[in-house]
């Protein structure tokens, strides 16, 4: 697992003096976002676009799936994080009530994971009409059959009860195909579940550099060390929907209580029984979190020298563990305007590239009709 950024000191008056190592006032500066410094470091590194639609809180399984991954590669990478409340509104479109509060959230699990807001650029999709515009561009070559026979969809179709899809719900891959090709990424981190979406992005970047004009990058999909986490029912993988996760916000209790319930061996009564970790959710998280020490865990399960209860207090010590320093960063974030500065000064940015690319597009389909070059 990367290493999580260490919490800044707290000052005299119970705040932050600092994140990072930088000052606040870089990132929260609304008349320049970035330093020329900054931007010139940038512009000689290669582009990841990475996000979630804004549901719910996140939970071990976006960490290990993709969030890891985010704050490692924000050190090498120009990073590009979409928070896709559009997309959100495809499966939740009753519930646009707590969407505010969700993209509240889901930042402020961003930055307790290590997420920098003078690495990575944190935005929100609505505030960007030029992704609308391109998605609309895209969905013209776009089969509907293409989408239908997308296995991703298929399933979430099924998971939401969604017998009769709706146009947004069906064409969400294609409005993500315009979040990754208008900001030109090279790279996008994604959980298994979203490979079928990213080859379809790919091939829509390439069909319109082939009917029009090559200016927009064909992305590389990247996918977590641990591709997909099952949850605590050991049923499905973890999902909020499905009542099964351990969120990056849970507290200690919290956490023990959940893998206190975990499913285990059915098969194992008694302590002193032979275990078979194979079939058990606990020594799979285990191998996730807690690799020092898998190898002792699966043998004395094997030879009934440990017990369920026993082995679970040790994976609930390990996820806190991994969890604490995210409690620590998070309290920076407890002031809402602190976060809806963050989020200002990245879609501002944001907004910006994307109204270049989009410069580019339009003279590639010939209908730049006021551009400055006419």
């Amino acid at each position: 697992m990367p290493g999580i950024i260490p919490a800044s000191k707290k000052g005299g008056n119970g705040k932050p003096p600092s994140l990072y190592g930088m000052e606040v006032f870089i990132y929260l500066n609304r008349k320049q976002n970035f330093t020329e410094r900054q931007a010139n470091n940038m512009s000689n590194k290669k582009r990841i676009l990475t996000g979630d639609r804004p549901t719910g809180a996140l939970h071990l399984g976006h960490f290990v799936g993709s969030v890891a991954n985010r704050v490692k590669l924000q050190e090498q990478y120009d990073s590009y994080i979409i928070i896709a409340d559009v997309q959100a509104l495809t499966t939740h479109w009753e519930k646009e009530a707590g969407l505010a509060e969700s993209v509240y959230q889901i930042t402020a699990d961003y930055l307790a994971a290590g997420i920098d807001p003078n690495k990575s650029t944190i935005f929100i999709q609505s505030m960007i009409p030029e992704i609308h515009e391109l998605a609309m561009y895209f969905s013209m070559y776009t089969s509907v059959n293409v989408l239908r026979h997308n296995p991703t969809i298929k399933t979430e179709a099924a998971q939401h009860g969604l017998k009769d899809m709706t146009y947004g719900f069906l064409g969400y891959p294609v409005s993500q195909a315009a979040d990754i090709a208008i900001f030109k990424a090279n790279l996008v981190p994604v959980g298994e579940d979203q490979i079928p979406h990213i080859e379809l992005a790919r091939k829509i970047v390439r069909r319109f550099n082939d009917l029009y004009k090559p200016v927009l990058v064909e992305p590389e999909t990247l996918v977590g060390e641990i591709p997909r986490l099952v949850g605590l029912d050991g049923k499905a993988k973890m999902s909020k929907s499905l009542n099964n996760a351990i969120f990056l916000s849970d507290s200690t209790e919290e956490v023990t209580q959940k893998v206190r319930n975990a499913v285990t061996d059915p098969a194992r009564i008694h302590k002193t029984d032979p275990g078979h970790p194979e079939i058990c959710t606990v020594y799979e998280y285990h191998k996730v979190f807690n690799q020092d020490e898998v190898e002792e865990i699966e043998t004395q399960c094997r030879q009934g020298e440990i017990g369920c209860v026993a082995c679970k207090k040790r994976l609930a010590a390990t996820i806190n563990n991994l969890l604490e320093p995210m409690r620590e960063r998070r309290l920076q974030y407890q002031d809402k305007s602190l976060v809806t500065d963050i989020l200002k000064a990245g879609t501002q940015k944001a907004h910006q590239v994307a109204r270049e690319t989009m410069e580019e597009v339009r003279d590639a389909l010939q209908i730049n009709y006021f551009s400055r070059s006419n």
